[in-house]
């Protein structure tokens, strides 16, 4: 590897190394934000919890989202240069270590009963979603799926199954 490849490789592995912060970051507000909202000012004033009123769930395949490009490509110079490549090309790496993957989720069935009243029927699914993933992240029922993904995540699985 000449010492142009080098310093190619060495700048793609800090430039994709800083950036999946900035892109986690917006999604990660909205996770948080969804996650206080299962009744906890009620709970606080002294009033006995309330009964979960969740939704039915059943535990279905999904497919989690295959990594970018570029981040594919990076991964794929750092084995090289770590001569962990057993004679793989690019292509055959990016299949084996980059591509989509079979996953095991828990999503609603079903709108749950607090929020079937709601007249927009996309708010409605979002916080049934929002509800369930919550519940999951207590079980790691979630499958590797995080709330917003670049190529899908929890949210758009849960939302298509809803309208589905």
């Amino acid at each position: 590897m000449g010492r142009f490849e080098r310093g190619a490789a060495a700048t793609f592995v800090l430039f994709f190394a800083l950036m999946p912060p900035v892109l986690a970051g917006p999604a990660a507000p909205l996770a948080v934000a969804q996650a206080g909202t299962s009744g906890g000012a009620a709970q606080g004033q002294g009033a006995p919890p309330a009964a979960p009123t969740s939704p039915a769930t059943e535990s279905e395949p999904a497919k989690k989202s295959a990594v970018s490009a570029p981040a594919c490509y990076v991964r794929f110079l750092e084995a090289k240069v770590a001569g962990k490549l057993q004679g793989r090309s690019y292509v055959d790496f990016r299949s084996d270590v980059c591509g989509e993957k079979e996953t095991t989720a828990v999503f609603p069935t079903a709108i749950a009963a607090k929020y079937a009243s709601e007249k927009d029927l996309d708010k409605a699914r979002r916080q049934t979603c929002a509800d369930q993933f919550t519940a999951n992240k207590a079980t790691n029922a979630n499958g590797g799926l995080k709330w917003i993904e670049k190529d899908g995540g929890y949210y758009a699985e849960c939302v298509n199954r809803l309208k589905g």
